[in-house]
């Protein structure tokens, strides 16, 4: 009998790998991205510690207003810009980017390429 595989467990099979190779520390910590099917996610990550340092998503009163939909890659976007923006104002300026099991593309890509352009560096 042929098995189906769970795309979710595949995602988090993935995710278990690339964790093995990236780990945040205080000088550089790791921003972690979380899709769901309605909301987009965004945590920097201090791995030693274990401690969130600044947070942002689609869920924000802040940004939920201001958009129509927020499962696109327009809520991604502005998901990356508020994410960057904290940081930096919190004195951080480089993360590791942990994509979290999923491909680089789409709302995942449009995140990082906003944080980017917002002056985190990674």
């Amino acid at each position: 009998m042929i098995k189906k595989k769970i795309r979710n467990d595949m995602r988090k099979r993935r995710h278990k790998r690339l964790r093995m190779k990236i780990k945040g520390t205080k000088s550089i910590p790791r921003l972690c991205v979380y899709r769901s099917l309605k909301h987009v996610y965004a945590q920097i990550i201090d791995d030693d510690e274990g401690k969130t340092l600044v947070s942002a998503s689609t869920l924000e009163p802040s940004i939920r207003t201001s958009l129509a939909k927020t499962w696109d890659k327009v809520a991604a976007g502005k998901v990356g810009e508020i994410i960057a923006k904290k940081a930096i104002s919190t004195g951080i300026t480089r993360v590791v980017f942990d994509r979290g099991g999923y491909k680089y593309h789409g709302r995942v890509a449009t995140l990082a390429s906003k944080a980017r352009e917002n002056g985190l560096k990674f």
